[in-house]
């Protein structure tokens, strides 16, 4: 059994350990060998933090020894994205500049992943500073490997907690979205993930000092989990859920609302903004709907979502308008190259005047609200994460044409991040040697709606991972079930 301990889900591993069939220590050994075997190839991981865990591990163990309870994730390793705070350990943002940036305490989901027993075993690679592209590449660590065919991106820009996960490095990894950084790299690699919504994770994503971010950085970016199965998505999101007094953001709402009356009614929109979808998504798109009809649900194709184009000129204007201030000096963090994806942004998109800063406040909510309506129609929403399969690495920083490909793309994840709602990425199945999904959103803190709907569609297409890293567009088969 202990051969094969990084292929159990979270959850297996979890009970395992509380009922005493493997030691914590075994469990985190386990993972680190596997670390050792393929990490080499893909580049994942950033800072191991062998020892560390291993001592936790060992402390798990002691209290498993003395009686004690153990938690819903007792023993399970975990991968943090280099944004996010680790006691004691570097926040690197995968930049030169940050090196030695050690963190004095655990970000609040990484803390809340420990009072359940999860083991934090290393941080995961990214693009620098989070804003170098969607490729996960970052000045300090480098590229970051797609382990279903080097010649694609893993995504990102929580590429590293991705491809953890895909390769059995880890079992959860955490993440952040402002955008589609969970769940682009999610659908790429083959695994599940979950953007939840505006305010249902505790997080603090201050950089230096104790100063707070602007509007579009506290309203957009949202942590959220990986995993190989929808099951260990679950627990992971029943984990991260709650309030924090160091996020007044993070509201009271319970974990689960009140059951839907008759058969949940989903629309689908395959091509959001009719921009154009490839006939891969299309099909995964299709798949999933198939499933969720086969599963009860009341499974309606519509027109479109509400006011797509509008959203995204919204997003782009106010993120641009908080950003310009403080581009001259971040652009110097960024290393060679690193600049090329935010400049062509600003030379695109203007910075707005204070008059029009104000109208766009205004409109941002005026969305929301239109979004809400469309929602209370259609409970749950499936569409596509990323329009197109997974694409080469740094497209989206190579020109103009490849930028916008990319933002076009990937233009569902960030209309749903910017009106603050959950959705799923989810795998549904493999086509030309790479994996395929789709997304369920959902109403704003209704993750548990996304995440039924999201098993449903896994029990009838199966999971992909974990797989062994492959050098080259192969089709062989997935070392999960």
């Amino acid at each position: 059994m202990q051969d094969a301990l990084w292929k159990m889900s979270a959850a297996a591993q979890a009970e395992a350990v509380r009922n005493a069939e493997i030691s914590a220590v075994e469990l985190v050994d386990s993972h680190l060998e596997r670390i050792g075997e393929v990490d080499s190839r893909v580049n994942a991981v950033t800072q191991l933090l062998a020892e560390r865990a291993r001592e936790a591990a060992a402390g798990i163990d002691r209290r498993r020894a003395a009686g004690e309870a153990l938690g819903p994730l007792a023993g399970v390793p975990f991968t943090v994205k280099e944004s996010t705070a680790i006691e004691g350990v570097p926040t690197t943002f995968g930049t030169e500049r940050f090196r030695h940036l050690v963190a004095s305490a655990d970000a609040p989901p990484v803390a809340r992943l420990r009072a359940a027993g999860a083991i934090p075993i290393g941080h995961s690679n990214m693009p620098t500073l989070i804003l170098a592209g969607m490729h996960t590449r970052s000045e300090l660590f480098g590229d970051t490997v797609n382990p279903w065919d080097a010649g694609r991106t893993p995504g990102g820009t929580s590429g590293g907690d991705a491809v953890a996960v895909a390769t059995g490095m880890a079992a959860l990894g955490l993440g952040n979205d402002s955008g589609g950084s969970v769940r682009i790299p999610a659908q790429f690699c083959g695994v599940a993930g979950l953007k939840p919504s505006t305010g249902r994770f505790p997080a603090d994503h201050r950089i230096l000092g104790p100063d707070d971010p602007g509007p579009a950085s506290q309203m957009l970016v949202t942590d959220g989990p990986l995993a190989r199965s929808v099951g260990d998505l679950r627990l992971a999101y029943e984990m991260l859920t709650g309030t924090d007094p160091r996020d007044p953001r993070a509201v009271p709402v319970p974990p689960y609302g009140e059951p839907l009356v008759g058969p949940v009614k989903v629309a689908v929109v395959a091509d959001p903004g009719g921009h154009g979808v490839h006939p891969t998504i299309r099909a995964a798109v299709a798949a999933a709907a198939d499933a969720l009809r086969d599963a009860g649900y009341d499974v309606r194709e519509v027109a479109d979502v509400p006011r797509l184009d509008e959203a995204l000129d919204a997003y782009g204007r106010i993120t641009v308008t908080e950003f310009a201030p403080n581009w001259p000096a971040v652009r110097k963090l960024l290393g060679e190259g690193g600049d090329r994806y935010i400049e062509m942004t600003m030379q695109q998109t203007p910075p707005a005047s204070a008059d029009e800063f104000m109208k766009l406040m205004g409109t941002w909510l005026n969305i929301r609200r239109s979004w809400a309506e469309f929602l209370d129609d259609y409970p749950l929403l499936l569409g596509p994460v990323f329009t197109e399969p997974p694409v080469e690495p740094g497209l989206e920083s190579r020109d103009r044409a490849g930028r916008d490909r990319v933002g076009s793309a990937m233009r569902l994840c960030t209309v749903t991040s910017f009106v603050g709602v959950p959705g799923v990425a989810v795998p549904t199945g493999v086509v030309d040697g790479l994996p395929s999904g789709v997304q369920i959103v959902g109403r704003a803190f209704r993750e548990d709606l996304c995440l039924d709907a999201a098993q449903a569609i896994e029990d009838r297409l199966g999971t992909l991972t974990p797989i062994d890293p492959r050098t080259g567009n192969a089709t062989a088969p997935a070392l999960g079930s």
